[in-house]
């Protein structure tokens, strides 16, 4: 341990040094990639190179005189530990006292400042809210600004890509561009660049790995009114017998022109020359050193500044992938039972990383099972205390037979993705357990029984899920429900159910998480999720009504509920989808098992 501080103390003494010779003031890394990835390749995981703090939302600051992490509520604890002793201070994000990046620097009063950015990683937009908050600043964009000091840095990963048919996804690839194409000319333009990574999946119904976790492939994507251009790596191109030459192949039927990921700047900077005037970008997602290719052709295009389509378009659901994700919940509910069965069966006896490992093994029986979601989340006791606790494999704590065990886990399908927390009971439990883990399944429920108008945001219906925890002066600090793709990122947009404030209206055909929870340090964490798809519920004189519909199948165990808290409704609910995932599990699950969720489900 003492080593490892030590080398991220010479790291951040490295940055300073590169500053000094630079003439920098301050330096921003920014804990992302050039396409604006939640979850990134090992070559721009700059922020755990630097500082040692492995969580997905974080970002750093370095001056001479400071070096701070800018994260979130999920990740207090984890960066309070792993920064300990590497001279990293946490600055906490999406908490009422926060000062965000732009404001932090502007509050140090300092007259011109120079200011190093990542100009491969930084947004446009997010270098001009800097600009903008700092507006004497010097901002000084500098592609792979950390390479000179990073010298065993991991290159840009290139994995087998596949394609996917009409009949897993439930569209051509040449109907979404006709789409994206309509959509250029109703804005007056000539071209869209995409660089966000599950929106180019999307659109062309490709899945690669280079991204673990997530069937994305590091690539751009220009798509004009007369064709469409690809920037991928083409390493494996040449091999005639590979998956990805016969992609790429099919791909070049359907009129995608394979170009070198390395080429998109180059084709940038000609657009005008290629006869696109007109280009639309996405100030959030395009990088600055990108923009710059275009500012610096020689015949400028007129840029229009717009949010891409592709998001909403990929979060609402065509009956095809609504089919494929409840054939994918069903499978997994199957694997997910046999574990906590076998779970409750070892308690005493295996520890958070055996029980991680057995899950894993479940669900890689699954035909079509194409890996995790995410990095499993195997937590007992305390370790459920950290909402996104990552399970050591040495050094894992022991399942006791008593206490709480919450797993967060998710599989990748052909046909799916899924997303599921249970937190069970592996014996007795203190009153405080009992009663946090009562009140969390109440606002679950809350929730899950929502029925709303057409045209409600997530946001509106947040509460459903926390009043519950309010009333007993609890509460948590991340979002209660995100958007999940099909057979694409665990987590998407641009729909969300969380307090910050977002327009976007849940539409039918949407999928999101409900996953409240509570989490006290040093004691337990309580979170039950499941992904519910929006459906319609109906149309009457008031309007158009919609609900939720659970797509996850995996009991809420029920034996450390305390009742009385939960009202007459929250108890027919609860009684009515257990009752439902016995009826549909059960005629496929292991004898043993499934008399054993005949017990689990019985009524309360």
């Amino acid at each position: 341990m003492a080593e490892n501080i030590y080398r991220y103390r010479e790291r951040i003494e490295a940055a300073r040094a590169l500053m000094r010779s630079n003439g920098w003031d301050i330096l921003i890394i920014t804990g992302t990639d050039p396409h604006g990835s939640e979850y990134i390749a090992p070559r721009w995981q700059q922020v755990a190179w630097l500082s040692g703090f492995t969580g997905e939302a974080g970002d750093i600051v370095i001056t001479m005189d400071h070096a701070g992490l800018w994260t979130d509520t999920r990740y207090f604890i984890q960066a309070s530990r792993q920064l300990s002793g590497t001279g990293v201070e946490l600055h906490k994000m999406r908490v009422p006292e926060q000062v965000p990046i732009p404001q932090w620097i502007a509050s140090l009063g300092l007259d011109e400042p120079v200011i190093a950015v990542d100009a491969l990683c930084q947004s446009v937009a997010a270098v001009r809210e800097l600009q903008e908050a700092v507006p004497s600043a010097i901002i000084v964009p500098v592609p792979d600004i950390i390479g000179p000091l990073w010298q065993d840095r991991p290159g840009v990963p290139s994995t087998p890509i596949i394609t996917l048919g009409e009949d897993l996804v439930g569209e051509s690839r040449e109907s979404k561009i006709g789409r994206l194409r309509k959509w250029l000319v109703l804005q007056g333009a000539d071209a869209i660049l995409l660089t966000a990574l599950d929106e180019i999946a999307w659109l062309l119904n490709v899945r690669g790995q280079d991204i673990d976790y997530n069937p994305y492939v590091i690539s751009y994507l220009l798509v004009s009114l007369e064709d469409v251009q690809w920037f991928v790596r083409k390493d494996a191109f040449e091999d005639p017998d590979s998956e990805t030459q016969a992609s790429f192949e099919e791909l070049e039927a359907d009129g995608i022109a394979i170009r070198d990921y390395s080429d998109v700047n180059f084709t940038l900077a000609s657009l005008r020359l290629d006869g696109m005037d007109k280009i639309c970008v996405d100030p959030s997602g395009i990088s600055h050193a990108l923009r710059d290719a275009i500012d610096d052709g020689d015949l400028l295009p007129e840029v229009i500044e717009t949010a891409s389509p592709v998001p909403l378009w990929k979060a609402v659901k065509n009956q095809v992938e609504i089919d494929g994700m409840r054939e994918a919940h069903i499978e997994d509910g199957l694997a997910v039972e046999q574990f906590l069965y076998w779970v409750e069966q070892h308690a005493g006896r295996v520890t958070e990383w055996e029980a991680a490992c057995e899950l894993g093994r479940l669900r890689a029986q699954i035909p079509g099972y194409r890996g995790d979601s995410f990095e499993t989340i195997s937590a007992y006791g305390e370790g459920a205390a950290l909402p996104h606790y990552i399970t050591p494999a040495e050094g894992s704590s022991l399942l006791e037979a008593r206490g709480l065990y919450l797993v967060d886990s998710g599989g990748q399908y052909l046909f799916g993705t899924t997303d599921i927390t249970r937190t069970v009971p592996l014996g007795p439990c203190t009153p405080l357990e009992i009663e946090d883990y009562t009140l969390v399944l109440k606002g679950h429920i809350g929730l899950a029984m929502a029925v709303f108008p057409a045209g409600t945001a997530g946001c509106q219906i947040d509460a459903l899920a926390r009043e519950p925890l309010w009333r007993a002066r609890r509460n948590f600090g991340h979002g209660t429900g995100h958007g999940v793709g099909f057979f694409l990122g665990v987590h998407e947009g641009p729909q969300d159910i969380r307090q910050n404030f977002n327009s976007q209206a849940l539409l039918p055909g949407m999928i999101l998480s409900d996953e409240p929870g509570i989490y006290r340090e040093g004691m337990h964490g309580v979170r039950h999720e499941n992904l519910v798809l929006v459906r319609r519920l109906g149309d009457n004189e008031f309007g158009s009504w919609l609900g939720f519909e659970p797509l996850t199948l995996c009991h809420f165990d029920t034996s450390c509920l305390d009742v009385s808290l939960l009202s007459a409704d929250e108890i027919e609910w609860l009684n009515a989808y257990n009752r439902h995932v016995y009826e549909v599990l059960s005629p496929r699950l292991p004898e043993e098992v499934a008399q054993w969720l005949r017990v689990k489900t019985g009524p309360v």
